[in-house]
């Protein structure tokens, strides 16, 4: 399985146009952060988790031929403002493009993107095939996906182990139950959106306590906000296994 980060940052904590502060005036490209999304390639299929508002830019940088699912975790507008882009696949196709959702993504897509919707459809708008899924075990072209019940502050959302890959994001917290789930992955993907406290992400020493309590061979940080700081004065503070993520980097598990 190969996995790339489309994108690592959040609409947490953006700083107006011309802001000055460390990150903005960075020339590491790996301080530049789309917003929050994977790409996974398995059994030589495609698989998105979240269409951000970046989604159209990630897809043409990554330059994948096929998009074989989207999977959403939930429906804020920073992982689903994008999803009006899945039509350049249905062009490139000839096909509607297969999505998995809970019933509350699916309320919000209604609403977003009426236009899907309506009985008489306008020419070139995008077509899905949409699959509602909740706690239970689905499958995306014999690709077996275990959905990872998580708490952002009161909403409940998704996250997603695909065989020794766990992908968690906007979360702040995580049951018993759910971690059992987890546990024996290989590389595990957490939120860490700044050092301070915040009432639905994890926090840098949150996200770390996790790992530390759930052990993977390899854990990696996303949904990072401007407020983290640098990306390689945060790396040199973490142990050998943890690392932030960055917009590009491919991993293999």
């Amino acid at each position: 399985m190969n996995v790339t980060f489309l994108g690592t940052g959040t609409s947490q904590g953006i700083p107006l146009i011309g802001c000055q502060c460390m990150v903005c005036k960075s020339l590491n490209f790996k301080d530049k952060r789309l917003r929050c999304s994977v790409l996974v390639q398995t059994q030589g299929k495609n698989i998105v988790i979240d269409t951000g508002p970046d989604f159209r830019q990630q897809m043409l940088r990554v330059k994948i031929p096929r998009l074989d699912g989207v999977v959403f975790t939930h429906s804020h507008r920073d992982h689903l403002s994008g999803f009006d882009d899945i039509r350049a696949f249905n062009y490139l196709q000839k096909e509607k493009i297969k999505v998995y959702l809970e019933l509350e993504v699916m309320s919000a897509i209604r609403r977003d993107f009426f236009y899907m919707f309506e009985q008489i459809k306008y020419p070139g708008i995008p077509e899905a095939e949409f699959n509602i899924i909740d706690e239970n075990q689905f499958f995306i072209e014999g690709i077996s996906i275990i959905p990872i019940r998580v708490q952002h502050y009161r909403m409940p959302v998704l996250g997603f182990r695909i065989g020794d890959f766990t992908y968690i994001t906007d979360a702040n917290s995580v049951s018993d139950e759910e971690i059992e789930k987890i546990k024996g992955t290989e590389v595990l993907v957490l939120n860490a959106l700044r050092r301070e406290p915040h009432i639905s992400h994890f926090s840098l020493a949150q996200a770390i306590a996790l790992v530390n309590r759930i052990k993977p061979s390899k854990a990696y940080f996303t949904h990072i906000s401007h407020q983290l700081g640098l990306h390689d004065e945060i790396n040199k503070e973490l142990s050998s296994h943890v690392e932030l993520a960055w917009d590009g980097l491919e991993i293999k598990c």
